[in-house]
C-alpha cells in the first residue's frame, strides 16, 4: 500500500510542464498494432498503464524502445504475433479492451480477461464494446475466466448509434472502422479532447475520419495504415489539477498549456469559487484575490452547481478536484456526477479533515465549505483524482496528513511528487508492507 505524506499549509509557487493524457496515450498505443511500419511517439508518460501495454507488446514480439527521460517511444510491430492459447490481455486496465480490434484485424482472434476494469467508479459494462465488435463481424464467446473474440473473414463497415457517448466504445468503433473496407458512421460519439487527439493520430497514420470533435464520426476504412511521428498534447486533467493546487493553497502556479481552447467551461467553473484563470503565451495560471468563496448565482435561491457529464459538459474526471475546492471555499455548492453511480462514496473521508459534506444521493453531494479543518489520515479508493483531491485538501491545511492507497495517481501522473516538490511542497511516498 502506497501512501502520500504531506506537510501542508504552504502556498505552491513555480512552473509545471504537464505530461500527456493517459486516456489519449493508451488508445494510441493500441492503435499502433494496426500498422507494420515503424512509429515514433513523443511525450509518452512513464506511468504504470503505459508500462503494462508495452510489456504486452514485448511479449507479442514487437520492437519497443522507450526513452523514459525524454518520453520518446519507438515501436515496430512487424514481427508481432498473437496466440490465443497462451496470450491474454490483463484485466487490471480497462484500456485492454482497445487491443481487441487491432488484434482481430491482424490475427482474427483476441482473448482478454472476463472482467476488464479500471478505477472503482461503479458498474462499467462492456456490453457496448461487445455490440460494436459483433456489428463489425466479430463473435464474442465466454470461456472459463476469459472472453474469446474471433473474426471470420474481414471486418465489414457498419452504421451504429451508441446508447451513450462512451469514450472507449467510440475509440473501439474507430479502430474497427479503419480496418473495415468501406464507410462506417457512428452517431452519439464521444468528443472529449483525448478522443480528438486519438482521431488525429489515426489520421496521421492514413485513416480518413470526418467529424472529429463532434457527436457523429464518419470513417472511410480499408486502406493500409502507415507509420510516422506523433507528439502528444499536455493533459488537460493535469493542467487543471496543478491550477487547482495553486488556487487551494493560495499560491502562484503556472502550467504549460498549448490548448487553452479546451478550457472555457473549466475556467468558468473555477470562477464559481472565486478563482480567475489567465492564459498567456502558452501558460495558464490560477489567480484569486482573498479567500476561496462560492459565487452566489443570479437566481439566488438555488445552489451554485458543478454538473459533470460527457464532453462538452464539465469533465467528470475533474469533479473530485472541484469538490476539494468546494470544501475549502466559503459558501455552499452542489456537485452532480451524471455518469458514474459509485464515484462519490469517498466523500466521507473529507469529514476526517473536519469538512462538512452532505450526500444527497449516489450522484449528488453538497459542500458546506469555509470551516476550520485539521490534518488527518485518510483512505483513498482506487480512483486517480480522488486521491489527488484528498491530497489537495491536505496540502491546504497546516500540519502533517497522510493519504493512504494513493498509488492510483501513478497511473496518470508521472513525477507527481517531484513536480510538487519543485513547487515547494513537503511530500513523500511511503510503502507499507
Amino acid at each position: 500500500m502506497s501512501s502520500l505524506i504531506v506537510h501542508g499549509g504552504a502556498p505552491l509557487r513555480g512552473r509545471i510542464s504537464p505530461s500527456a493524457n493517459k486516456n489519449a496515450v493508451l488508445p494510441v498505443l493500441c492503435a499502433t498494432l494496426l500498422t507494420r511500419e515503424p512509429l515514433r511517439l513523443h511525450g509518452v508518460p512513464d506511468i504504470t498503464d503505459v508500462r503494462k501495454i508495452l510489456e504486452i507488446f514485448q511479449a507479442l514480439g514487437s520492437e519497443v524502445r522507450l526513452d523514459r527521460e525524454s518520453g520518446t517511444l519507438d515501436l515496430h510491430h512487424r514481427n508481432t504475433g498473437f496466440d490465443a492459447t497462451r496470450h491474454r490481455l490483463p484485466e487490471e486496465m480497462r484500456s485492454s479492451i482497445m487491443l481487441v480490434p487491432p488484434l482481430l484485424a491482424r490475427f482474427g482472434v483476441a482473448r482478454l480477461e472476463d472482467n476488464v476494469k479500471g478505477c472503482t467508479l461503479g458498474v462499467r459494462e462492456i456490453d457496448p464494446h461487445v455490440e460494436v465488435l459483433r456489428h463489425f463481424g466479430g463473435s464474442v464467446e465466454r470461456t472459463e475466466g476469459s472472453l474469446l473474440v474471433r473474426l471470420a473473414g474481414s471486418m465489414r463497415p457498419v452504421n451504429h448509434w451508441l446508447d451513450y457517448a462512451s469514450v472507449t466504445t467510440t475509440e473501439n468503433f474507430v479502430l474497427c472502422a479503419v480496418a473495415a473496407a468501406g464507410t462506417s458512421t457512428l452517431t452519439n460519439a464521444a468528443s472529449e479532447p483525448h478522443v480528438q487527439e486519438f482521431c488525429r493520430f489515426m489520421a496521421m497514420m492514413g485513416g480518413r475520419i470526418e467529424g472529429i470533435g463532434t457527436s457523429k464520426l464518419t470513417v472511410h476504412g480499408g486502406a493500409p495504415l502507415t507509420g510516422g511521428e506523433f507528439r502528444f498534447d499536455e493533459d488537460f486533467h493535469e493542467i487543471t489539477t496543478f491550477l487547482a493546487l495553486g488556487a487551494i493553497t493560495g499560491g502562484e502556479v503556472q502550467v504549460r498549456n498549448s490548448a487553452p481552447g479546451q478550457f472555457p467551461l473549466i475556467d468558468r467553473t473555477f470562477a464559481k469559487f472565486g478563482v480567475q484563470i489567465v492564459h498567456r503565451d502558452g501558460w495558464s495560471e490560477a489567480r484569486r484575490s482573498g479567500p476561496l468563496k462560492v459565487q452566489v448565482p443570479f437566481t439566488a435561491n438555488v445552489l451554485t452547481k458543478v454538473e459533470a457529464a460527457p464532453w462538452p459538459y464539465f469533465p467528470v474526471d475533474l469533479l473530485p478536484i472541484f469538490i476539494a475546492l468546494g470544501v475549502r471555499a466559503q459558501g455552499n455548492a452542489m456537485f452532480w456526477n451524471k455518469v458514474y453511480d459509485g464515484a462519490l462514496g469517498w466523500t466521507g473521508e473529507l469529514s476526517k479533515f473536519g469538512a462538512h459534506v452532505f450526500s444527497s444521493d449516489p450522484h449528488r453531494l453538497i459542500t458546506f465549505g469555509g470551516g476550520p479543518l485539521a490534518p488527518a489520515v485518510v483512505e483513498s479508493p482506487y480512483i486517480i483524482r480522488v486521491a489527488i483531491a484528498l491530497f489537495m485538501v491536505a496540502a491546504s491545511i497546516e500540519g502533517r496528513s497522510e493519504i493512504r492507497n494513493a498509488a492510483p495517481i501513478r497511473r496518470a501522473h508521472p513525477r507527481f511528487v517531484e513536480n510538487l516538490r519543485s513547487l515547494g511542497v513537503r511530500v513523500e511516498w511511503t510503502q507499507d508492507e
